[in-house]
């Protein structure tokens, strides 16, 4: 990704703005540069109303490259990009929500993995099983978001994850991805399955 990825990532904002999944200043999305820094939503910003000067360039070891100015902060959940971007080589864009669906579907188990419905819409999270079984990673909340960091790496270091997202209990989704544009599908998708697991719970309709 050689070219300024801040006017596509304003316009996923936009978008995701007006869905409701980042409401005010909530959530945050980045994409990364062949150097290995990244663009990253500042801390603060409504995401309806971004321009380029709402976004800091961070290097891969949380040092600031580039910002418009001394006033504009990273995101809260900076740390969580650099552990994505650290974990996974090949992801160029990570992307952070907070829907309602996110947030009540993180309360459906009490465990640290959340089981999917085996919907054929699973495909465009690159699961092409028939009648699959599969979980999203399902992490605790922390105040101090480092920490939710740390324990994202401790565990995918062990054990990969099916899918390319994540939950944080109570808190939302985040997802990663090759392009900007592969990040924006996933979210969709993700957030698809998640508001059919809800309807799902509400019309007492088993897993299908």
């Amino acid at each position: 990704m050689d070219t300024d990825p801040r006017p596509t990532l304003i316009a996923a904002a936009g978008h995701f703005y007006q869905l409701g999944w980042m409401v005010g200043t909530a959530g945050n999305l980045s994409a990364r540069m062949p150097d290995g820094s990244f663009w990253i939503t500042a801390s603060g910003r409504n995401k309806g109303q971004l321009t380029l000067g709402d976004f800091i360039r961070m290097a891969s070891d949380g040092t600031v490259v580039e910002q418009p100015n001394a006033e504009v902060r990273p995101s809260a959940e900076t740390s969580i990009h650099q552990a994505i971007y650290s974990l996974f080589p090949e992801a160029r864009s990570c992307y952070h929500v907070h829907s309602i669906e996110a947030n009540l579907v993180s309360c459906f188990t009490d465990g640290d993995e959340l089981p999917l419905p085996p919907l054929e819409m699973l495909k465009g999270l690159g699961v092409w099983d028939e009648n699959p079984n599969v979980t999203i990673p399902l992490f605790a909340n922390h105040f101090e978001v480092p920490r939710i960091a740390r324990e994202i790496c401790d565990r995918f270091k062990v054990k990969l994850p099916l899918v390319k997202a994540l939950l944080i209990r109570n808190h939302g989704v985040t997802v990663w991805a090759a392009s900007p544009e592969e990040a924006y599908n996933y979210l969709e998708v993700a957030e698809y399955i998640f508001r059919y697991m809800v309807a799902a719970r509400q019309l007492g309709i088993d897993r299908g």
